[in-house]
């Protein structure tokens, strides 16, 4: 089987382009950001989203913002351009790719300052463009570490999307599942819809459908009885922060399917790439949880479900404690419980 890849964010003609996640599965329809600003709206929105394929948009979104600075020396570059970051970084607090990405641009141009401002612009450009290709090179790796985890006849629970729209195109979580089936295993998937807005039925279903997965759509609280029935063989799903002794953030739900697949006696497989590590957080409760707006709960997708007036909690993601996952799958190698000390020393 071959899997057609998918570029949610890609850098064209001065431009970066993305697609509009919000509008899949019916709309496929590409926008293109001229400014730092628009990614910025973009990441905001959830038009571009998942860990790692945010952290290439910010990347490229620091990329765009130095093209727009006129400046005559490094000094007055480098603090217009810090700004831009500070500005990306906070788009989005939760996933670390984001501001690992920002970062390692800031960090580069400084180590670039005795270049000409014109040949810093030049290098910024190809430095996002390598941001992206590394990730692309650590899908595939993450893929084949996670693909030797999956036997034969295996079904396989995820939640969210972990697929090619929420990295360089190939995906975390999904790239095991691509792998699997590009090595001509049989494999089922059951994808959790994910409240409220749908990234499960909309993306990840999507993926799958597209490149030939058999795959099946339930509803989130469907999880825990298909477990029970004997139906699933494994979980796996991406991450958006793994702290030093392994307790991951994930899309809100993630937390209760581990205590299900624990009970179970299910594998829990968490797939991310190393820059999704964050070892300067000791555990999860060091990690930021994103809360979002109260229309995607009560108005989701424009339309009214719940009383306007209803209080509504609506974190974007919950934290996984590390006893509850089997394995933490990166590019470097398959890391198994416990984590502590073995996620610091690679």
């Amino acid at each position: 089987m071959n899997i057609d890849r998918i570029t949610p964010v890609k850098w064209e003609n001065g431009l970066v382009k993305l697609i509009d996640q919000t509008k899949l599965p019916i709309v496929y329809e590409n926008i293109y950001c001229k400014d730092y600003q628009a990614i910025i709206a973009a990441i905001k929105t959830m038009q571009v989203r998942g860990a790692p394929a945010i952290g290439i948009a910010g990347a490229m979104a620091v990329s765009l913002a130095a093209q727009n600075i006129a400046a005559e020396n490094f000094d007055e570059f480098y603090n217009q351009l810090k700004i831009a970051a500070d500005e990306i970084s906070a788009a989005r607090p939760t996933a670390v790719n984001l501001s690992w990405a920002v970062n390692r641009m800031i960090k580069f141009a400084q180590n670039n300052k005795n270049k000409s401002i014109e040949q810093l612009k030049k290098l910024l450009i190809k430095e996002s463009i390598a941001i992206y290709e590394e990730d692309l090179e650590m899908s595939k790796k993450i893929g084949k570490n996670g693909a030797a985890l999956i036997k034969d006849g295996m079904t396989i629970l995820t939640h969210c999307n972990a697929g090619g729209l929420a990295t360089s195109g190939y995906g975390t979580a999904l790239a095991v599942i691509y792998t699997a089936a590009e090595q001509s295993k049989k494999i089922k998937v059951y994808a959790d819809e994910t409240r409220p807005l749908l990234q499960g039925s909309r993306l990840t279903a999507y993926e799958l459908v597209e490149n030939g997965i058999d795959t099946t759509l339930i509803c989130d609280n469907m999880a825990g009885w298909l477990m029970s029935q004997g139906k699933i063989d494994c979980v796996i799903v991406g991450a958006d922060r793994i702290a030093a002794n392994g307790d991951t953030a994930n899309k809100i739900g993630t937390y209760s399917l581990s205590i299900l697949a624990k009970y179970h006696n299910i594998p829990m497989y968490i797939a991310a790439p190393s820059s999704t590590l964050d070892l300067s957080i000791k555990n999860g409760s060091m990690i930021p949880i994103e809360e979002r707006s109260v229309d995607e709960v009560i108005r989701p997708f424009n339309v009214q479900i719940a009383p306007q007036n209803v209080k509504v909690f609506n974190p974007a993601f919950d934290v996984t404690p590390a006893e509850n996952i089997t394995a933490i799958i990166t590019e470097k190698k398959v890391y198994f419980y416990p984590f502590v000390d073995k996620l610091n020393n690679d």
